[in-house]
């Protein structure tokens, strides 16, 4: 273990039961362990705030009117747009742009640069480890342009072969799709060495960095990426709201994705001409509430830093994994050398689905499944894990009590002894 583990999280300067009020709410008649943030993460106050004053005090659609609660509703928007730039280190803030979420952000990449780019015989480059948002975008763009799709194979310790990656990547190479850290094994990827070797190569890059903004700090300059895409859900803010990262040499000449209004400069019958970036990708009214709540999480996230929160998480990953090597009959997925907060696993003579039940009648929350991730879970030859994923609000006596639920599952079962 990497440190002392605190019972509650006075290290990280926040009160969980003020700061995430949905976490003093009892579940099955138990104090509530939620160990299933790599779906989505519980809100703060300060978020669940944030929207609900700006439904009260600032509503009005932005960017068009001139009165003056338009005017203040685009600028809450455009400084929501600038936490965003801050928060990945971004050069400039018309790099970007909002979308639904990282799913949405990775199919406006392939149909506004990929179908303008792409052409047969050029090669797309995926892991064996991507989230299905990372994989099925490209096979449909493959099927459109006829593009091939090629995968970098996974190890048994659940890390990426880079001998293969580097193997694969050649002159035909156009993208390379990454996880920064996979949702179903943890692993953190060398994204820094991968945009390096894929740049070499001709390559852009474009990586899901879905369960990385939460717990560390991101840095596209430094990262080199060509495309970032997070989702705020994931990052304690609202759902339905995420941001897409794309290097403005790139983001200026790519074409519309959707058309409507908002995205426009001018309109006739005859033709229509588009608006500058990255309005040119936002059409139609946004998720302004939305985009308002994400900024409250962002600075939610910096004011407690990025750098404890990884450590604090770091810690009750090293004390987890500790505690469940002294349970009998439960194997990790994924023990790469460097891990995000993800525990997946499986248990001898019990299925995850099973075990995702019983947990929660004593009040943990896990995920339970293939973690829209099938090929991987195709690869270790199982059909899912259990999977236990950290945030800042939780305590070893989480810990404690996944520990304790998975102990009464197997003498439930009468496995494991």
């Amino acid at each position: 273990m990497n440190a002392p583990l605190p019972t509650a999280n006075h290290a990280l300067s926040l009160n969980c039961a003020t700061d995430f009020p949905i976490l003093s709410r009892p579940v099955q008649g138990r104090r509530l362990a939620y160990l299933d943030n790599g779906a989505t993460t519980q809100k703060p106050a300060a978020v669940i705030n944030a929207e609900r004053e700006f439904y009260e005090q600032s509503n009005a659609n932005i960017h068009r009117g001139v009165h003056w609660l338009s005017q203040h509703a685009t600028d809450l928007y455009e400084q929501g747009r600038e936490q965003v730039r801050q928060l990945l280190n971004a050069a400039r803030h018309e790099e970007i742009v909002f979308t639904r979420g990282t799913t949405e952000a990775i199919n406006l990449v392939a149909y506004s640069w990929g179908l303008s780019v792409l052409k047969q015989g050029d090669e797309i480059l995926i892991t064996g480890m991507e989230h299905h948002s990372n994989i099925v975008p490209w096979q449909l763009l493959c099927e459109r342009t006829g593009a091939v799709l090629k995968v970098v194979p996974v190890t048994d310790s659940g890390e990426l072969d880079m001998n293969e990656y580097r193997a694969l990547l050649g002159p035909r190479t156009r993208l390379v799709g990454v996880t920064h850290i996979s949702n179903a094994l943890g692993t953190i990827n060398p994204i820094a060495d991968m945009v390096r070797l894929a740049h070499e190569a001709g390559a852009k890059v474009l990586v899901d960095g879905a369960q990385a903004v939460a717990h560390q700090a991101v840095d596209v300059q430094a990262l080199a990426c060509d495309f970032y895409a997070f989702s705020g859900h994931k990052l304690y803010g609202p759902t339905g709201i995420g941001a897409l990262y794309v290097r403005y040499d790139i983001l200026k000449d790519m074409p519309p994705w959707q058309g409507g209004g908002d995205m426009i400069h001018t309109v006739s019958f005859e033709r229509s001409t588009y608006a500058d970036v990255p309005q040119r990708f936002e059409a139609g009214t946004p998720n302004i509430a939305g985009v308002v709540g994400l900024g409250a999480a962002i600075r939610y996230v910096r004011g407690v830093g990025l750098e404890a929160i990884a450590r604090h998480e770091q810690a009750l990953l090293d004390f987890a994994t500790a505690e469940l090597a002294l349970l009998p009959g439960i194997r990790l997925i994924g023990t790469a050398a460097r891990k995000a907060g993800i525990l997946s696993f499986v248990v001898d003579g019990i299925h995850p689905h099973d075990l995702g039940t019983i947990l929660d009648t004593e009040g943990v929350a896990i995920r339970a499944g293939h973690h829209c991730a099938m090929p991987l879970m195709t690869r270790y030859g199982i059909p899912g894990t259990a999977r236990a994923s950290l945030a800042l609000y939780n305590t070893q006596e989480d810990i404690n009590a996944l520990m304790a639920g998975l102990h009464k599952a197997q003498k439930l079962f009468g496995v494991g002894r």
